[in-house]
């Protein structure tokens, strides 16, 4: 506004003539006429002290005091004129002070006349150029106004002044600019100083109306719209300028559009995704990942149904919103991940990222197609993202499986040693809990992660294999633990071999099994680690199953070769009825393992036999000694062949042959043709040793030194190669070291 100045005052005005005598050094005279007043006073006071007189003296005797009275009166007037002297004196120094500084003020007044008067014929000589200031005064009421509108959300209004006084400035700053009087720009923009606070004032009650868009839209649509018309009013007025390329008045270009999208950008990030820090743990974050999906899809519909008929189409809106929900979707999730997840947290967040997102549930709800699509935007995780968060939970679940498994193996070791059998099929073979426990939750966990993606499937199809044959060994480790226990005392535990069969059972499950976990069902192979791990915890039980066997038979056994045994003894059918024992409980294992454990046990009764033969324990003295020997070997042989055959043991899959073959040698007449007849033997059996054929002769009896050179000499020309599938007899039978004979120095040894 402008300064509102004080009329000048001039020499011929009232006010310079009331002060001019007192310029000129004329004071008024006093007065010689006495007053009124003081006459009237007198009176009063003579009356008053003839009053207070009778009133005292009425009485003669008073009159006595008269003279007391005089001296008190005369000594009251005295003090009184004393005061009144006083006071008159310095009333009269006051007055004459006064009247100094009043010849002075005079001076100094005619003097400011004198400027004052200077003044106007100056201003009056200026009245033109003042004129020109009416419109500026015009346009700060105008200013003053729009605070006022501003105030009462009159915004279309408002900003029509508020274009009008900056365009009035922009044309002063311009004109400036182009006559080079750039000194002046500071004094203008100084005078329109205030233009900032309502250009801040406006923008934040538009920023404000767009942060509120979401809701506006759906309640004021009007107010949203307003403030999108001012924004485009500004962009227009940033767009001349800029083509323009002259001149830009400060504060241009405004980027209002710009910022309508960062402050829209901003309301949606911060209202959704910058939240406190969630639970980590699974429940706690399917919350939140439900009510991001609601609010979302929720959300875009506004967009979608109201927000885009607020906004020019070259707004893009719905793209605008679509884009910023999901970058700030990927940096939540990054964010997110940042935690310590649990393995359901994690699945949440794949299942939600990588099925939920695109579904329509979400993304891809009718309600949202086909204007919403968010194909073209990068992923919601990268691949990269994806990989690792996947491997995170295959690590989580690995750890869950691994407690599971020990929990369910521990469960199996107490089992071992209780009281009473292992349970048993429908079909009466011995089984435990185990395979199915096992299975079932591998086979949950590989069809869990089927729901997200198969490279998920097949991370867990590969751990649970993984930790199948960890388990494997473990549970292997835990049978050997029992065994041994076993072995210091055969009482314990007391269904021993019933929980070992039951154990061969449970891994022919896991066997039968393990390929229906493939997530491709035309796949069926089982690993090669994996099925060695089958393999060896198999071989293991049935190892604990021949040393029982064997520690049956292994006193029938020491009683062969013998004298006794040559005359007829029953050893060979005692041995049959421990045979036959074991084979009445090895028919609660199911085939193959039964075979496998029938075959085993043939060729543990084979080789306990065979190695009781070539202990050398007895030699033929007589050619009716070794026809008596190869009767005995072949009803021995016959009786335990026909044993295992009514086992249901193939003879073709016997090694009990050996027997009959070694009976061959043995009853051969003429030894000369004994190296025709080793030789045929080594080639069945090419896993017999020179020292098992020396004691097979050694045995005969009757085989002289040049004839047994010869037989050693054929086997030495004819080495003999192990073919593939053999199943070695006589490589784990130890023959009796042969004593050398002693030698004297330089002497010939017998």
């Amino acid at each position: 506004m402008l300064p509102s100045f004080p009329r000048p005052c001039v020499l011929g005005s009232p006010l310079a003539a009331s002060f001019l005598p007192l310029a000129s050094g004329a004071f008024p005279a006093p007065l010689d006429e006495e007053w009124p007043e003081a006459e009237k006073a007198e009176k009063l006071a003579r009356g008053a002290a003839l009053k207070w007189a009778s009133g005292v003296f009425y009485r003669p005797e008073k009159l006595e005091g008269l003279g007391h009275y005089r001296r008190r009166e005369t000594q009251r007037n005295s003090s009184i004129q004393s005061r009144l002297k006083s006071t008159v004196q310095s009333y009269l120094e006051g007055v004459s002070a006064g009247l100094e500084q009043l010849r002075s003020a005079a001076q100094e007044v005619q003097s400011v006349c004198q400027d004052l008067g200077a003044a106007r014929w100056a201003l009056l000589d200026s009245a033109d150029h003042f004129q020109g200031l009416q419109q500026m005064r015009e346009l700060m009421e105008e200013h003053v106004q729009l605070a006022s509108l501003l105030h009462g959300q009159h915004l279309l209004e408002a900003h029509v002044e508020l274009m009008m006084v900056e365009q009035l400035r922009d044309d002063i700053l311009s004109q400036l600019h182009l006559r080079g009087l750039s000194s002046a720009q500071a004094t203008v923009l100084s005078f329109f100083s205030g233009l900032q606070d309502l250009n801040e004032s406006l923008a934040k009650q538009l920023w404000d109306i767009v942060g509120s868009s979401l809701r506006l839209v759906r309640e004021d649509p009007v107010l949203f719209v307003t403030a999108v018309r001012i924004i485009e009013r500004e962009e227009k007025i940033d767009d001349t300028l800029l083509l323009e390329a002259t001149f830009l008045p400060p504060g241009r270009p405004k980027g209002w559009r710009q910022k309508f999208y960062q402050v829209l950008q901003d309301t949606i990030t911060g209202a959704r995704f910058h939240t406190p820090c969630m639970d980590a743990e699974g429940p706690g974050l399917a919350k939140h990942l439900a009510a991001l999906q609601k609010d979302i899809v929720s959300e875009l519909r506004v967009v979608k149904d109201l927000m885009v008929q607020c906004v020019p189409a070259h707004y893009n809106i719905l793209s605008v919103c679509t884009a910023t929900y999901h970058q700030a979707l990927t940096s939540h999730l990054q964010e997110i991940l940042r935690e310590d997840l649990d393995k359901q947290g994690l699945f949440l967040l794949l299942e939600w990222a990588l099925r939920v997102y695109h579904s329509p549930e979400m993304m891809g709800h009718p309600d949202l197609l086909p204007e919403v699509d968010v194909s073209a935007l990068d992923p919601l995780m990268s691949s990269e993202l994806v990989d690792q968060t996947e491997r995170r939970y295959v690590m989580k679940v690995k750890a869950s499986v691994f407690e599971w498994m020990q929990r369910t193996l521990d469960v199996e070791f107490k089992e071992w040693f209780k009281e009473e059998e292992p349970e048993t099929d429908h079909q009466g073979f011995f089984q435990s809990a185990l395979p199915a426990i096992v299975m079932q939750m591998l086979n949950e966990n590989i069809q869990v992660a089927s729901l997200i993606t198969d490279s998920l499937q097949q991370k867990i199809y590969n751990m649970a294999l993984e930790e199948l044959e960890a388990f494997l060994g473990r549970l292997r480790e835990a049978l050997v633990q029992c065994g041994k226990e076993h072995q210091q005392d055969r009482a314990v535990p007391k269904y021993y071999i019933s929980h070992l069969l039951a154990v061969l059972n449970n891994n022919l499950a896991l066997s039968n099994s393990v390929s229906s976990l493939h997530p491709d069902s035309a796949c069926r192979e089982v690993p090669a680690s994996l099925q060695a791990a089958l393999d060896r915890m198999q071989k293991k039980a049935i190892q604990l199953l021949l040393e029982e066997l064997l520690l049956d038979l292994q006193p029938l056994c020491l009683q062969l070769p013998s004298r006794k045994w040559l005359s007829g003894s029953q050893l060979v059918g005692s041995m049959c009825e421990v045979i036959d024992k074991y084979a009445k409980d090895f028919s609660r294992v199911r085939k193959p393992a039964f075979t496998l454990l029938l075959a085993e046990s043939e060729l543990l009764v084979a080789n306990q036999y065979l190695r009781a033969l070539l202990q050398k324990k007895m030699v033929c003295k007589s050619r009716e000694e070794r026809g008596q020997l190869c009767h005995r070997l072949l009803q021995d042989a016959t009786q335990l062949r026909e044993l295992f055959c009514s086992l249901g043991l193939d003879r073709s899959q016997q090694s009990l042959e050996a027997v009959f073959a070694l009976r061959e040698l043995i009853c051969l007449k003429d030894p000369a043709l004994l190296s025709l007849e080793v030789l045929g033997f080594i080639t069945k059996y090419p896993d017999v040793s020179d020292e098992h054929i020396s004691t097979l002769l050694d045995i005969r009896g009757d085989v002289s030194k040049e004839v047994r050179h010869v037989v050693l000499e054929m086997m030495a020309q004819h080495p003999q190669v192990l073919p593939e599938g053999y199943r070695p007899i006589f490589s784990t039978i130890l023959v009796p070291v042969q004593e050398l004979p002693f030698c004297l120095r330089k002497g010939k040894c017998a």
